[in-house]
């Protein structure tokens, strides 16, 4: 197939991940580059042999580019979206797909009028550390799945990130920045959320930036930094999944596992591609590797983009879908809601899993 013609908007720190992988796609070119400051979009154009730099506008005018990779922060997402695709480009972005469940409900309608798509990180769960596992779950051996736990513990990007302030303001926190893997990995595995019952912390004090030339600057905490929750699956299954900033000595506890009737398996950290899977069913003695799928590095960030423009071509879904991110956003509203209203909230979105191609 023809390259299909990438623009994207947003070069921060996230952008040389997905710079690094597209680079050696056969099925995308990333064609164009903008910011809103353009001295990034420079050096990243420079970084990466990519001549055709512009402003924002200009990109998303630009008659060759058909699919926009929207990697600004949160809270930007939806109006780059909507933007984008007013103008009749499809639209790839990083998670979440918007703050707001209304403003993503928007982007899919107008997707759906236009008959354009949407996708959306995160799209890990595309490499063979989760891919394994969901075939594992398929080919029955662990047994019907009935219980799963996730936990992301930590302390908070202020450790590591140089500019971390949008990681605490609405929009961002250990759940609307983390919680998509998780999340997105359950969802893959299990299948849909029916229902949620959480309890979330406050807003704590602010943070001082421990990196970077705004070492020592103060930032403001707008957002909620630990989320404890248990999730009711469509399929019967229960999972816990907690989401923390507040952890600075770190944890001991898996990332992921899946309990079935038949065995246990533990499942590696959905932030990342690769992994290894491992299996302990009933009798066995100790853990067991299970064999990958394939085989992928820690980071293939580009993978999902690289499936949807397939899936253009072909006329198929995508796996990383506009639906997909959607259910996983009002999973995560539903954290806060639960908390807050003090019940279990019904999750109304479904969608229906599609099979690796």
């Amino acid at each position: 197939m023809t390259k299909m013609k990438v623009g994207m908007i947003g070069c921060g720190n996230i952008s040389p991940a997905y710079l690094t992988y597209l680079a050696r796609s056969e099925v995308v070119e990333v064609h164009a580059l903008a910011d809103l400051l353009p001295e990034k979009a420079h050096e990243r154009g420079a970084e990466f042999g990519i001549a055709n730099v512009c402003t924002v506008e200009e990109l998303l005018n630009h008659p060759e580019i058909e699919l926009i990779l929207n990697l600004t922060v949160p809270s930007s997402h939806a109006s780059v979206n909507m933007n984008a695709l007013q103008k009749g480009k499809h639209v790839y972005v990083e998670k979440p797909l918007s703050v707001s469940l209304e403003e993503a409900k928007a982007t899919l309608e107008l997707a759906e009028a236009k008959g354009l798509r949407v996708g959306c990180a995160p799209d890990t769960f595309l490499g063979a550390g989760i891919e394994t596992s969901r075939r594992a779950i398929q080919d029955g051996l662990i047994g019907k799945p009935v219980a799963a736990t996730a936990f992301m513990m930590g302390g908070g990007p202020e450790n590591w990130h140089p500019n971390p302030a949008f990681f605490y303001a609405e929009g961002g926190g250990p759940m609307f920045d983390m919680g998509p893997y998780y999340l997105t990995a359950l969802v893959q595995l299990l299948g849909p959320i029916s229902r949620i019952s959480a309890i979330v912390s406050p807003p704590g004090p602010e943070r001082s930036i421990q990196t970077g030339p705004r070492a020592g600057e103060s930032i403001p905490v707008r957002t909620p930094t630990h989320y404890s929750g248990t999730l009711g699956f469509a399929s019967g299954a229960v999972g816990t999944l907690v989401t923390s900033f507040d952890i600075p000595g770190g944890s001991a506890l898996p990332s992921m596992e899946i309990y079935g009737t038949k065995g246990t398996l533990n499942v590696p950290d959905p932030n990342y591609f690769n992994g290894e899977v491992k299996v302990r069913l009933h009798g066995d003695e100790e853990w067991r590797p299970v064999p990958p799928a394939f085989e992928s590095g820690p980071n293939e960030r580009g993978r999902g983009l690289e499936d949807m423009a397939r899936a253009i071509a072909s006329g198929e879904g995508h796996r990383a879908s506009g639906a997909a991110a959607y259910h996983v956003l009002e999973a995560m509203h539903a954290y806060e809601r639960s908390s807050r209203e003090g019940r279990h909230i019904e999750l109304s979105s479904a969608f229906m899993l599609q099979t690796a191609k």
